[in-house]
C-alpha cells in the first residue's frame, strides 16, 4: 500500500494548524502514513501547544524548525524528516495550515496519482468558507502575462488570452501549469528527481517553481476537481491586510524569472508590468475608476528591481 505524508506548517496560528491537522487526520483514513506539523520557529509557544495538543493523536508528529526560513524551508524540513520511524513515504502531501480537506480529498489525489504515472503533482479544488471556488490552477508567468495582467483592459486580455495566468478555473479534472501549495500530493520520485522546494524564495513563486521544474522534467500538473479542500487563506501571512506589498513578494518574483528564463528576461518581464501599469493607470484617469493596483506598486517594483541589478552588478 502507497504511504502518505502529510505535511503542515505553522506560523503563529496554532489553534488553525491542529484544526487542519484533525481534517487531514480524518482524510488520511484508511491510507497508510503520518502527519507532520512543523512549526517555522513562531516563539509565541506554537510548538509547545501543538505538541502538548497532538501528543495523544495516532500518527502525528510535531516538530520545530529552528528558524523561520519561508514557506519552503519549513516544508522542506518536514518532508526531509520523513515518516516518525525514519522512512520516506510514497506520496508526500502539503497542506496550509488554513486549509480543511473534506474527509475523501487526499484519497482522490491519491487514486489519481496511482492512476496517472506520468502525473508528478496532484492538485485540490480549493473553495472558501462561502463555498466559491478559490483560483488555484496557473499558467506559468511570462512577458506577456506580466503585461496582460498589469493591464487589466479587455482587448488586451482578449488578443493574450493565451498568456493570461490564472484563467477560468476548469470545471473537470485537467492538466494544469502549476497550482497553489493549499493542497497539493506529489509523487516522492518526482521530488528525488528535481528537489524539494527552492529555499531561495520566503515566500511566494516556490511553487511555481517547483511545478515549472517538475514540468522540464516530463512530468505532468493535474488540478483535480474531485478533491475539495476548503482554505481561508492568507492568515499567516496577513496578505489581507497589506497596506504596502513586502519586499519578499519583489524577491521571489524577480528571482523566479531570473533562475528560470535569465536577467534579460526579467528585466523585459519588469517593462512589461510597468508598460502594463501605465495603460491601466491611464484607464483609470479616463474613466475616474479608483484603482486596484496596491500603492505603491510600480514605485517599489522599480526601486526593487534597480536594487536587485546594482546589486548583481556590484
Amino acid at each position: 500500500m502507497s504511504r502518505v505524508l502529510c505535511v503542515i506548517l505553522n506560523w503563529r496560528t496554532p489553534e488553525m494548524t491542529l484544526r487542519a491537522a484533525r481534517s487531514a487526520l480524518a482524510a488520511m483514513e484508511g491510507i497508510e502514513g503520518a502527519i507532520t506539523i512543523v512549526d517555522n520557529d513562531s516563539g509565541d509557544g506554537s510548538f509547545e501547544q501543538m505538541r502538548d495538543a497532538a501528543a495523544a493523536w495516532p500518527r502525528v508528529q510535531v516538530l520545530q524548525s529552528g528558524r523561520n526560513g519561508g514557506f519552503g524551508a519549513g516544508n522542506n524540513f518536514g518532508i526531509r524528516a520523513g515518516l516518525p520511524d525514519g522512512s520516506q513515504p510514497d506520496f508526500t502531501y502539503v497542506l496550509n495550515s488554513d486549509a480543511f480537506p473534506a474527509e475523501d480529498a487526499i484519497k482522490q489525489l491519491l487514486d489519481h496519482l496511482i492512476a496517472h504515472p506520468e502525473a508528478g503533482f496532484a492538485g485540490s479544488y480549493i473553495h472558501g468558507e462561502d463555498g466559491e471556488p478559490h483560483v488555484t490552477a496557473f499558467r506559468f508567468p511570462s512577458i506577456a502575462s506580466e503585461f496582460e495582467g498589469a493591464a487589466k483592459t479587455g482587448p488586451i486580455s482578449k488578443l493574450l488570452k493565451h498568456a493570461i495566468v490564472a484563467p477560468a478555473l476548469p470545471e473537470e479534472t485537467t492538466r494544469v501549469g502549476w497550482m497553489a501549495g493549499a493542497s497539493v500530493l506529489m509523487r516522492r520520485e518526482v521530488l528525488d528527481e528535481i528537489g524539494l522546494f527552492d529555499e531561495r524564495f520566503f515566500l511566494y513563486f516556490e511553487e511555481t517553481d517547483l511545478c515549472l521544474r517538475a514540468t522540464r522534467a516530463g512530468w505532468a500538473m493535474d488540478y483535480v476537481v474531485e478533491s475539495r479542500v476548503m482554505h481561508i487563506g492568507s492568515v499567516s501571512t496577513g496578505m489581507r491586510d497589506w497596506a504596502r506589498v513586502p519586499d519578499y513578494w519583489f524577491a521571489s518574483r524577480r528571482y523566479y524569472f531570473e533562475k528560470n528564463h535569465g536577467r534579460i528576461y526579467a528585466g523585459m518581464a519588469t517593462l512589461a508590468h510597468l508598460a502594463g501599469l501605465g495603460i491601466y493607470g491611464l484607464r483609470v484617469i479616463l474613466q475616474r475608476k479608483k484603482p486596484h493596483t496596491p500603492p505603491y506598486f510600480a514605485r517599489d517594483l522599480m526601486r526593487h528591481s534597480w536594487r536587485s541589478r546594482m546589486s548583481q552588478e556590484s
